[in-house]
């Protein structure tokens, strides 16, 4: 383990050591065992020579925290440990990860291909803002159907996008199979483990380029703060691909001088993103955030753990009320990508997810307006329970058609289980469908009136 200044290294412990150790840098002056806070916007240098020798990259210091700072670069350490890749950036949410991710390697008038299930954010990004930059995204309609991803490639077509665990429906993907499709077609496959984190899966071992995370979510924990991370796999080789990929092989201070390939060989394409994307359009990240991001990773195993055991729980008991007519569930022997949870997901197939209810918008309003414990909020990967109504809130923005061929229903409900304990969150759903089956009872038998909606309330006294 890491007793001095210097980081961590490869030592590959188990997962759960390396998330408490990993990237640690024991404070050289004071022996302060956490990493510290270093809330700086700059760096002293030492002369004027020293300022030169810093700013053409000779000796590796620190610059401006926008481009690096050693707290971030202590966190940024840990999480290419637990991803098993070659290295890391922090930015300032998940939607700055995503962003930058992939203008690091598109630009205008390319094209990429996407899974069709999606964040919906992600979506309105690539559809809308990528569109404004001459950027198009092209969705597929079956992700498992190779032929469907061979017709749609075009000559200006530079990456692969995908999610580990889409939100809210779980329909998982092959990680390994669009991976090989995009070995053979010369293209980086960059992919959202938000929902998953690398205690679940680690996606660059299969077949997986570049992953991205919202930080906010699972890796932090708490909901205390915004972050985001991409982590390079360093597996993509970007010499091979000079014409598509021009930014790796063309010298950067002019003739005669290194490409980013050859000047930083595996992490080329990191080392890009970092200084061009990323420190240009400035998504950075508090060193504040980061020391909170790197305290919420160290318990990540354990919280992992238990939001897949409830999440199970949970799923297995909605899955046999009448009310129900579907969850989306992966866990779930019934659902339709159990096979792949089995083979993906050994450790559990995390906990957030949908379910729906037969009785549409009325039933949800219902049932979300009932629950206690749970939490109405638009964020996923608490450690409190959360709960929301996609139809309104998330997916609002798009026609009732759209939202049907996205499997988003009136009746969908969307959880993320968190850490407390199983019986008190079956207590909390068990009292809300009871006020459901309360007021469908009043609608039968024609008794609903101001009179029997306060009845709703007494349930709880």
């Amino acid at each position: 383990m890491t007793t001095t200044q210097q980081p961590y290294g490869e030592d590959n412990f188990g997962f759960s050591t390396e998330q408490v150790h990993a990237g640690e840098i024991i404070d050289g002056d004071f022996g302060a065992r956490i990493t510290p806070i270093y809330l700086t916007a700059g760096f002293v240098f030492d002369s004027f020579d020293h300022a030169q020798a810093r700013f053409a990259g000779e000796d590796g210091g620190l610059v401006y925290t926008r481009y690096a700072n050693p707290t971030n670069t202590a966190v940024e350490a840990k999480l290419t440990a637990l991803e098993r890749g070659a290295d890391s950036l922090l930015v300032s949410s998940g939607q700055a990860a995503i962003t930058v991710a992939l203008l690091g390697i598109l630009q205008s008038g390319d094209h990429f291909l996407s899974t069709p299930s999606l964040y919906e954010g992600s979506k309105t990004l690539f559809r809308e803002n990528f569109a404004r930059l001459g950027i198009e995204v092209e969705f597929v309609d079956d992700p498992h159907d190779l032929a469907e991803w061979r017709r749609r490639v075009r000559p200006n077509t530079r990456a692969i996008y995908g999610e580990t665990i889409p939100n809210p429906k779980n329909d998982l993907i092959d990680i390994e199979l669009i991976g090989r499709f995009a070995r053979e077609e010369g293209l980086p496959f960059v992919i959202d483990s938000t929902a998953s984190t690398p205690y679940l899966i680690r996606p660059i071992e299969h077949g997986a380029h570049i992953v991205v995370h919202s930080a906010s979510k699972f890796l932090s924990g708490h909901g205390a703060s915004l972050a985001g991370v991409v982590v390079d796999g360093g597996t993509f080789d970007w010499s091979l691909y000079p014409a598509k990929f021009p930014q790796f092989s063309t010298p950067i201070g002019g003739p005669g001088s290194p490409t980013l390939v050859e000047k930083f060989g595996r992490t080329a394409y990191l080392e890009y993103t970092r200084t061009n994307i990323a420190g240009r359009f400035g998504p950075v990240l508090s060193p504040l955030n980061a020391f909170l991001l790197q305290q919420g990773l160290e318990t990540l195993s354990l919280r992992v753990e238990r939001h897949c055991r409830n999440a199970l729980a949970v799923a297995s008991w909605l899955e046999a009320q009448p009310e129900v007519s579907s969850v989306d569930y992966p866990g779930l022997s019934s659902n339709p990508s159990h096979a792949l949870a089995v083979r993906y997901y050994p450790r559990g197939t995390g906990s957030v997810f949908g379910f729906t209810l037969r009785g549409g918008v009325d039933a949800a309003r219902i049932l979300i307006d009932s629950v206690e414990l749970f939490s109405r909020m638009s964020h996923m990967g608490d450690v409190r329970s959360l709960i929301l109504h996609p139809a309104s809130t998330s997916h609002a923005h798009l026609t009732a058609e759209q939202r049907d061929a996205l499997g988003i229903g009136p009746g969908l409900v969307r959880l993320s289980i968190g850490i407390e304990d199983e019986v008190d969150l079956l207590a909390d759903l068990e009292a809300a469908f009871a006020a459901l089956r309360l007021s469908q009872q009043a609608f039968a038998v024609g008794a609903w009136s101001p009179c029997a909606v306060g009845v709703l309330g007494e349930l709880r006294v």
